[in-house]
């Protein structure tokens, strides 16, 4: 009796102390043999975290509650370079990441963003889900870490201007656009001869508003969230460059766990990455009726002329020279021939 009672009230102090979440908290760490965490760059609205709280809830009944996965959106536990920093030493778990980013650490990570390589989505999947995905996670393992299956979307970038549509290579050449500091923008861009500049995306509604630069390129979510149809007239769905986000784990963590749970929780993370893909071209087609409504005018150039463009420029014959032979023949085998 007297135990009890010394027992309960260290549970309403801890209680108390911790706002009422420690009873629950205590609750949980006992309940799941493993608790792992899941970070990622998306506000908690983006269909990525409403099918990763889909997974979890799955994950966590058919183990029975023996792993339990918490999701940590938004950046809540630092940048991008910080949380993959944080996933290869163990600090987090698993993370999602995308490829143009990851090829800081695993160059062969980037070679779904070589411009106007893809012209739909039905040849995304095909390559990332086929032999080009698996060459590209066989890279990425062997910088020691883990990764599942299948790329969840990020999408394909779109251009906006201020002064006239994208509707063929010519309109890029003395074109001023705004590009993220990365090597492969600029040097399709200027293949293009048009006029690039390196901004950091906070500064991107301003230089656009104040002419330094006549157009950018995002994919159409963030063309909307950060209302660049505000100044800009032209959409061009040029398609340029698609990308998407590879869920990674720290090898370590993820060995550690029993080969059959790990079977249910790559399975469930990988039937998420395919829900993600519907979901966001869902959101992609709602978008362009959206972003029309609020004066943008949209317009979509055929890729082939744009593919030639970049050919005769030697852009594809550089990046292959970096990609090397073999992640170049599998991208080819899925796209076409590029160089």
């Amino acid at each position: 009796m007297s135990f009890s009672r010394r027992a309960l009230l260290k549970a309403s102090a801890a209680s108390a102390v911790l706002g009422g979440l420690g009873a629950p908290m205590v609750a949980r760490a006992q309940a799941a043999e493993f608790s792992y965490k899941y970070a990622n760059n998306l506000p908690d609205s983006h269909p990525m975290n409403t099918r990763a709280k889909e997974m979890a809830a799955a994950i966590k009944a058919e183990t029975n509650g023996r792993f339990e996965l918490q999701i940590f959106p938004n950046n809540q536990l630092g940048s991008d370079t910080d949380m993959l920093s944080q996933v290869r030493s163990g600090g987090i778990e698993f993370f999602t990441l995308s490829g143009l980013i990851l090829s800081t650490l695993v160059p062969a990570a980037s070679i779904n963003g070589i411009g106007f390589a893809f012209p739909d989505y039905d040849t995304v999947w095909k390559a990332m889900d086929g032999d080009l995905g698996a060459h590209v996670r066989g890279e990425i393992n062997k910088a020691g870490l883990e990764v599942m299956d299948k790329i969840w979307d990020n999408g394909f970038r779109q251009t906006t201007s201020s002064t006239r549509p994208i509707n063929g290579p010519d309109d890029f050449k003395g074109f001023k656009i705004r590009v993220p500091v990365s090597p492969l923008w600029t040097s399709m861009f200027k293949a293009f001869d048009a006029a690039p500049a390196s901004i950091n995306f906070s500064e991107v509604y301003s230089a656009l508003q104040t002419r330094v630069v006549e157009g950018q390129e995002n994919p159409l979510a963030i063309i909307s969230t950060a209302k660049l149809y505000e100044v800009q007239k032209y959409c061009s769905l040029t398609n340029h460059m698609w990308d998407g986000f590879w869920f990674l784990a720290n090898r370590r963590a993820w060995q550690a766990v029993p080969a059959d749970m790990r079977a249910i929780v790559a399975k469930h993370i990988n039937a998420a990455a395919v829900n993600e893909r519907a979901d966001v071209a869902k959101l992609n087609a709602n978008l362009q009726q959206e972003l029309a409504a609020k004066g943008l005018v949209f317009n979509q150039p055929a890729t082939a002329p744009f593919r030639d463009k970049l050919k005769s420029a030697g852009f594809y014959a550089e990046w292959k020279g970096k990609y090397g032979e073999q992640a170049w023949a599998l991208l080819e085998k899925a796209v076409g021939r590029l160089s």
